[in-house]
């Protein structure tokens, strides 16, 4: 019962973040809603296994992906904060404050992956699935992987309109969540 309070309070919470995004299905944050709710699933129907058998071969795979969600959610916001520059875009109303960049930030981590912040709830989700592998879970972090992959995309677009041939060439030199791979 404790779960599913949980839950809905967290999705609560993600619906208040992300309302406006939602009324628009063509913005990047549409999607992110539904990675946020398929995270917060996961982490919620495996926290009574996270500490379960802590040295096999599953959690250790979960404590490295977990691991690297940090380093790479860190290093994005610093590098954001640092290069990005920040300003109100009337054409996005749906972004949150942070996403309003001004330049095209290909430094430390975004040299060479172009959605870091992304790759960060890629590797937490997959994290959280790793603790117990079950059907469920299975079918939490596939649809979580393809909202990810979608707004992705989308905000690949978005940036194309903003900021125009620079990102496209950011595009063609970094990749998309995992450096030199994927």
């Amino acid at each position: 019962m404790t779960h599913l309070f949980l839950f809905i309070a967290g999705s609560l919470f993600l619906l208040r973040v992300s309302w406006r995004a939602l009324k628009n299905p063509g913005v990047h944050g549409f999607y992110r809603f539904f990675v946020f709710e398929a995270i917060l699933g996961l982490v919620l129907l495996n926290q009574p296994y996270w500490f379960v058998a802590p040295f096999s071969a599953g959690h250790i795979l979960s404590w490295i992906l977990l691991a690297i969600s940090i380093v790479y959610i860190t290093q994005s916001l610093r590098m954001l904060k640092h290069h990005g520059g920040q300003q109100d875009r009337a054409e996005m109303p749906e972004n949150l404050p942070f996403e309003n960049t001004v330049q095209v930030v290909d430094a430390g981590i975004y040299r060479y992956v172009r959605h870091p912040m992304y790759a960060s709830l890629l590797f937490l989700g997959w994290g959280a699935y790793c603790k117990h592998l079950t059907l469920l879970n299975s079918v939490l972090v596939v649809l979580m992987t393809a909202f990810l992959v979608a707004a992705a995309r989308v905000e690949e677009k978005e940036n194309i309109d903003f900021f125009g041939p620079e990102y496209s060439a950011y595009i063609k030199r970094s990749k998309m969540f995992i450096p030199w791979l994927l």
